[in-house]
């Protein structure tokens, strides 16, 4: 264990006192450390394997989270396990229409705070631009009449604050995200191009670049005739890695319940039931030219809730991608059904919403997340992350994910937990990923998510 000075006390340390302290590292194993029931259900994934950056990070492997600002009061930074990541990225920078970055004023007085822990502990600090409500102005920001301003103004924010890295969570190139973003078939090339001046600036040639992506490649054309692109090897020579957001891929938006996370989708029983997996997003990076050892698995630690009766809950009998439940627990059914105008509320960090988004759009109800510590808060969980007693409990064999159910709330809830993430550490360590990245950091519980990948990857901390 890492011991921390006070920060008002390392504010009067002279700089070279401050950074003597003994400092924990992380290093890879030969091989994975644990292995989980994934290996027989996960098919392998083959693609390019090489890398092609010429970026700055030249890291082994990336353990890494996001640091969600707004949530300070809840989950300050000295919560952090600095000693478990290569690097955190702060979220989030927001785009301008006058191509710049803005910062809230909480940001402003967190994010040097961030970045000073962050560097005491020998851990990367990375800023990431953009968000679900953060994307709006990226169109025109990496455009080039605008593309010398954004640039300018991202190696201001690395130099004011002594960042090490940026990441681009672009809602999306060419695709509407939040609904009032402005959108240009031209994107994804100018994303390129933007990147490719960002990576050739002096002052942040050692800079690490990253971008969240989805679970298909950036997408190309116009209208609703936008397709992925075939072909993304220009992008991994100037980012030093991808990491795909794999998650949110069921929720209140879609028909029937389904796995937030999924591992896998290609054994689901029918297509409908398959929309996206880390396995098919691999999958289609890399027939894309991307190499897998250039790509990080993005990992939830949260879920999503749904309103679904008890007729429709339960499993009538076993099927092949049911697990046998846990003792005191029932066995759920796979993609059942769900009400999707009673939205149940999440943890008790949720909120009934009545505010205008950034949109200008009426915002109606809860959001219907639980973070893995709400689930064991709010009883669906027992204390060490297994299902409590009379839940209703699923572990898909498919998704490698857990599903619980509450019949007295009626209140079914899609999650990760520790087996999954296991499942995805290996899955990682198979295909010669680079690493994982969570979303976000304060969702864990007494790191028991964090600990079950890493341990998965076989990751072990040095000098501790």
């Amino acid at each position: 264990m890492l011991h921390m000075l006070p920060l008002s006390l390392l504010a009067a340390l002279p700089f070279s006192m401050v950074w003597a302290a003994p400092m924990c590292s992380l290093s890879p194993s030969t091989a994975a450390s644990a292995s989980t029931s994934a290996s027989s259900a996960i098919p392998t994934v083959s693609g390019s394997s090489s890398s092609n950056s010429t970026g700055g990070a030249g890291d082994a492997f990336v353990a890494t989270t996001w640091y969600a600002g707004w949530n300070s009061d809840n989950f300050p930074l000295s919560n952090l396990s600095w000693n478990k990541y290569t690097s955190v990225t702060y979220a989030f920078g927001l785009t301008t229409p006058d191509g710049n970055v803005s910062l809230g004023n909480q940001d402003l007085l967190l994010l040097p705070q961030f970045v000073e822990m962050a560097h005491q502990n020998n851990v990367s600090a990375m800023l990431t631009i953009g968000g679900w409500t953060g994307s709006r102005f990226f169109s025109t920001s990496v455009a080039e009449e605008n593309r010398t301003t954004f640039v300018n103004a991202l190696v201001n924010l690395v130099q004011k604050y002594n960042l090490d890295g940026l990441d681009f969570d672009w809602e999306y190139p060419d695709k509407q995200g939040i609904g009032c973003n402005i959108v240009s078939e031209k994107d994804s090339a100018n994303f390129l191009s933007f990147l490719q001046v960002l990576r050739a600036t002096p002052e942040l040639s050692n800079l690490t670049l990253s971008a969240a992506v989805s679970l298909t490649p950036f997408a190309q054309g116009s209208g609703n005739n936008t397709q992925p692109m075939q072909d993304v090897s220009e992008f991994a020579k100037v980012l030093d890695y991808i990491a795909i957001m794999n998650y949110d891929v069921f929720g209140s938006w879609s028909s029937v319940v389904g796995a937030n996370a999924p591992l896998n989708d290609t054994c689901a029983p029918t297509t409908t039931d398959q929309a996206g997996s880390a396995v098919s997003a691999v999958k289609a990076w890399t027939a894309a030219n991307f190499p897998a050892n250039q790509i990080v698995l993005g990992v939830a630690a949260y879920g999503h809730s749904f309103a679904v009766p008890q007729g429709a809950a339960f499993a009538a009998t076993s099927d092949v991608n049911a697990a046998t439940p846990p003792v005191g627990t029932t066995l759920l059914a796979a993609f059942p059904p769900f009400n999707n105008a009673s939205q149940p509320f999440g943890d008790k960090l949720d909120r009934n919403d009545t505010d205008v988004d950034i949109c200008n759009v009426p915002q109606t109800g809860p959001s219907g997340i639980f973070n893995f510590w709400g689930l064991i808060d709010e009883g669906f969980l027992n204390e060490d992350g297994t299902a409590a007693d009379g839940m209703g409990f699923r572990f898909d064999t498919c998704s490698q994910t857990p599903f619980v159910y509450n019949a007295t709330s009626q209140v079914m809830v899609a999650y990760d937990d520790v087996q999954s993430f296991a499942a995805k550490g290996q899955f990682i360590s198979e295909q010669n990923l680079l690493g994982f990245a969570m979303w976000e950091a304060s969702g864990d519980y007494n790191d028991m998510l964090l600990d079950s990948i890493s341990n998965a990857m076989g990751i072990e901390q040095v000098g501790c």
